[in-house]
C-alpha cells in the first residue's frame, strides 16, 4: 500500500486487523489520561485523539512488553510504519505529542529513567495556504439549498452560519438549541480546549435562523425535545431528531457545491471558514478581532489568512497590471 492510494477508512482498517490492545496496556493507557486531564484539562475530543494514538501503538507492538516500557527504536519503527502506509505528516505529529506526554508521566509517576521520543524530531508539516473560495462563488453556494423545502431550509441557515460566523464544524453540528440569541444577534459558541466564545450574527444569518425555527426546526423535532449524546437539545436536527453529525454535513456540502457549479474537490466545512476570515481581512478586518471572532488562542494562528491575503494581492497583479 502506498501513501497515494490508501484512504482513511484503509488505515482505520489496517490498525484494526491488528492484535487488540491488552489489558495491561489499556490500563496503562487510561491512567495517563485520567491524569492529563486532571493536570491540564484537555477537551474531550482531544483525549479521545490520545487514547485513539496510544492503543494504535498497542496494537502494533509485536513484543511480551506494553507499550509502557517500549524503547526508541521500536516507536521509531512505529511511525515508519505508519507513515508507509499514508498515514500524513500531521497525524503522525499528533500521535508524537500523544506519545511524549504518556512518557513523560511515565517518567514522573511510575519512575521511567529515559524518554523514548526525546530524540525523536517531529515530522515537517507543510505550510498549506488556506483555500477560500471567491465572494460570488459563496453566494452561489449559500442559494443551492432549496429553501421551500424543510430540510432545505435547515440546510441554507446551516451554510449561512458557517459562513457568517466563520464556525468550526465541530462547533456548527454541536451548537445547542440555547446557545442562539436572537434578540442580542449572537452565538454562545463552545469551541477548543472547551474554550466559549460570543459570535455576532449579522442580518442575513438572523434572518435565515428565524426562519428555521419557525418553519423547519418544529417540524423535525417532532413530539418532545431532540437530545444529543452529553443531553443538549441539538439546534440542527435530522429528520431522525438526531443532531447532524460533521461526516452528514461534509456530505451535504459537497452536494450543494456540485449544484452551484463549483467543483466539490475545492469546497469543504472547512474552507467555509477560511472563506470568512480571509473575505472579512480582504474587507479591512483588524487581525485581533478575527482572531477573537475564529476563537484561536494564538495570534500567530490567525496570521496565515494574512499571507493568503497576500498571495490574493499578487495574482491580482499578475492579472491585471500591465507589467504583471
Amino acid at each position: 500500500m502506498t501513501t497515494a492510494t490508501t484512504t482513511p477508512a484503509e488505515r482505520r482498517a489496517l490498525t484494526m486487523a491488528l492484535p487488540p490492545v491488552r489489558e495491561d496496556d489499556r490500563r496503562d493507557i487510561e491512567g495517563f489520561l485520567d491524569a492529563f486531564w486532571a493536570e491540564h484539562g484537555i477537551a474531550r475530543k482531544t483525549g479521545d485523539a490520545y487514547r485513539s494514538d496510544l492503543e494504535a501503538l498497542a496494537r502494533w507492538r509485536d513484543t511480551a512488553a506494553g507499550i509502557a516500557t517500549a524503547d526508541r527504536e521500536s516507536i521509531f519503527r512505529f511511525l515508519a510504519w505508519r507513515s508507509g502506509h499514508g498515514w500524513s505528516a500531521r497525524s503522525n505529529a499528533r500521535l508524537l505529542s500523544a506519545l511524549r506526554a504518556f512518557y513523560a508521566h511515565r517518567q514522573r509517576r511510575h519512575g521511567r529513567s529515559d524518554d523514548p521520543t526525546a530524540l525523536l524530531d517531529p515530522p515537517k508539516l507543510p505550510r498549506a495556504l488556506p483555500k477560500a473560495l471567491g465572494e460570488s462563488e459563496i453566494d452561489a453556494l449559500l442559494a443551492a439549498p432549496d429553501a421551500d423545502d424543510i430540510e432545505g431550509l435547515r440546510d441554507r441557515t446551516m451554510l449561512e452560519l458557517m459562513y457568517a460566523c466563520g464556525l468550526r464544524v465541530s462547533e456548527l453540528v454541536e451548537l445547542p438549541a440555547n446557545g442562539v440569541n436572537l434578540r442580542q444577534g449572537a452565538l454562545r459558541v463552545t469551541g477548543k480546549g472547551e474554550r466559549t466564545r460570543l459570535v455576532p450574527l449579522g442580518e442575513e444569518a438572523q434572518h435565515w435562523l428565524r426562519r428555521y425555527l419557525d418553519e423547519a426546526r418544529p417540524a423535525l423535532a417532532g413530539k418532545g425535545p431532540a437530545r444529543d449524546a452529553i443531553g443538549e437539545t441539538p439546534l440542527f436536527l435530522t429528520r431522525r431528531r438526531a443532531a447532524m453529525t460533521r461526516q452528514q454535513f461534509w456530505v451535504l456540502v459537497k452536494r450543494y457545491a456540485a449544484a452551484a457549479g463549483i467543483e466539490p474537490s475545492r469546497v469543504s466545512p472547512h474552507g467555509l471558514r477560511h472563506s470568512f476570515a480571509t473575505h472579512l481581512l480582504n474587507h479591512g478586518a483588524d487581525l485581533r478581532a478575527l482572531q477573537m471572532l475564529l476563537g484561536h488562542s494564538s495570534l500567530s494562528t490567525t496570521q496565515i489568512y494574512t499571507l493568503v491575503a497576500r498571495e490574493q494581492l499578487k495574482r491580482l497583479h499578475t492579472i491585471h497590471h500591465p507589467r504583471g
